[in-house]
């Protein structure tokens, strides 16, 4: 079994093929200038076979080298391989729902992707886009979870494909996972992410000035990182891509906030305190990457004074991260005079909201609370939402069940 350092030395020349891209050759990946009714500039991908496929490829190699370069770092215990054979049960159960989203990711005209954001491996996003033009629409970043360690931007697939049905462009961040990077190169990724969105999504039709952060599970916490330290450094005068006052709301979803609370809880669920510390650089750098903590100290609180309204939703029968990691940072919030409110979901656990409820089709309260959050000041768009079809069920109720009762989260 490797040592932290030794992994991550070796896993450091591990690059993903291609130079940095500048913005003009961002755009370039997108073709088919157009114009919305407001003369607001549009762009539509080229779509190309055999480059989707090259980078397809390109992706699988890298994810699966850093898988063997993990697995080579944990070990195979009994622990390991039964929740690795709970997960294949959980993704196999749920295949019917999974192969449609699918799908569409890839063949959809509303799904531009891979748009690179900086020079990073993995520094890119998926871009989905309402379908229609008709003006700017609002925009939702979104950080995906996966124990530091399995992140993907794809995982916000149906997230995203459900949010632009409604009006709403969805941008989802890939970043470097552990152990390709450890939590500052997430935070570093997912800030840089938002700077992008930021500062070009009214080139793909969205609004500068209605954009929303969310975050789940790990990508909550990541997210919620981002948005402070960049609270810091505004508060401190320095130099900055992008705003915090860019953001109209935080949306964090089934997170944890506080490493100090979480180290041992994932410990005994797997994530082993070696491996944590690993990714977390260390029990030193706790404070520094934990929200709810940094909160309490009183020279950052101009800070706090600049952060977005905060919504945190939770499930109460969430065992991978405790409903009480969002009920704290919540009353860490409020002490300071942030705006903080949580919505707890009775019996909800840690993949229900985010992906069985979805599945499920239908009203989702989840779902429904956001989008009227992101409209609440659009009457046509409150209207719209209204008269809105149900959402189509993707897997029916008796494999969701099933899933459920396997899922190793």
């Amino acid at each position: 079994m490797k040592s932290s350092p030794d992994l991550l030395m070796s896993l450091s020349q591990i690059k993903e093929a291609g130079p940095a891209k500048s913005d003009e050759q961002v755009r370039r990946r997108v073709s088919g200038k157009s114009s919305s009714v407001d003369g607001s500039p549009r762009f539509c991908r080229q779509q190309s076979l055999g480059r989707d496929i090259g980078h397809a490829a390109a992706e699988t190699y890298l994810i699966t080298q850093l898988s063997f370069n993990l697995l080579g770092y944990l070990g195979v215990g009994y622990r390991w391989i039964t929740r690795l054979l709970a997960l294949a049960c959980y993704a196999m159960l749920l295949m019917p729902g999974f192969l449609q989203v699918a799908y569409l990711y890839f063949f959809s005209s509303q799904v531009r992707r891979s748009i690179v954001y900086g020079d990073q491996p993995r520094n890119r996003l998926d871009l989905y886009l309402p379908p229609t033009n008709d003006g700017l629409k609002p925009v939702v970043v979104f950080v995906t979870g996966g124990a530091w360690i399995i992140g993907y931007k794809a995982w916000g697939s149906l997230l995203g494909l459900q949010l632009a049905e409604r009006d709403i462009i969805v941008a989802c961040l890939d970043y470097r996972n552990f152990p390709q990077g450890t939590i500052s190169d997430m935070v570093s990724d997912a800030a840089q992410g938002i700077s992008f969105v930021c500062n070009n999504i009214s080139a793909f039709g969205g609004d500068p000035n209605r954009i929303y952060l969310m975050g789940q599970s790990a990508g909550a916490h990541i997210s919620s990182c981002a948005l402070f330290e960049q609270a810091i450094k505004e508060s401190r005068g320095d130099s900055i891509s992008w705003s915090v006052s860019q953001i109209k709301a935080y949306f964090g979803l089934s997170g944890g906030y506080n490493l100090f609370n979480l180290v041992e809880h994932f410990h005994n669920r797997g994530l082993y305190r070696s491996i944590f510390l690993s990714i977390m650089e260390g029990e030193e750098s706790f404070e520094q990457f934990s929200p709810e903590v940094r909160l309490k100290d009183p020279s950052v609180r101009k800070a706090a004074s600049l952060l977005p309204h905060n919504i945190l939703f939770h499930g109460s029968a969430d065992y991978s991260i405790p409903p009480e990691a969002s009920k704290t940072f919540t009353d860490a919030l409020r002490d300071v005079e942030v705006k903080a409110e949580l919505i707890m979901y009775k019996g909800k656990t840690h993949t229900d909201l985010f992906l069985q409820d979805p599945l499920r089709g239908g009203k989702d309260e989840l779902f429904d609370h956001i989008v009227s959050m992101i409209h609440a000041e659009d009457s046509d768009a409150l209207n719209n939402d209204a008269v809105a079809p149900p959402r189509k069920r993707l897997v029916p109720e008796f494999l969701l069940k099933l899933a459920g009762k396997v899922s190793p989260f």
